[in-house]
């Protein structure tokens, strides 16, 4: 496994871990991660579909579930490769007035 591939799995699990104990992700990081996966790609170190696997069981570990229980099979529709599902929870909403 290359240098870069283990870089990457330890920023999924960073990333991960993060949401799943309810804290958020910097844009800055997700996209830089995004891009160091297409890179990888690109140098043919691994292929997208790899790396969507190494990242899923990152996010299994996290979350206890894969991508797709939480996103839904066609979960790659919305976000196509090199794109990560991590997005924090939602914070709860509450009327400020009786309307």
């Amino acid at each position: 496994m290359h240098d870069l591939q283990e870089e990457l799995k330890l920023r999924w699990t960073n990333m991960f871990t993060s949401l799943a104990d309810g804290g958020d992700v910097p844009p800055t990081q997700r996209l830089r991660t995004e891009g160091m996966m297409e890179a990888v790609a690109m140098l043919e170190f691994a292929s997208s579909e790899q790396l969507v696997q190494a990242m899923d069981e990152c996010y299994q570990v996290a979350f206890g579930q894969d991508i797709a229980a939480d996103f839904g099979d066609n979960w790659q529709d919305f976000y196509p490769f090199p794109q990560i599902p991590a997005m924090g929870k939602r914070a709860p909403v509450y009327p400020s007035t009786p309307e």
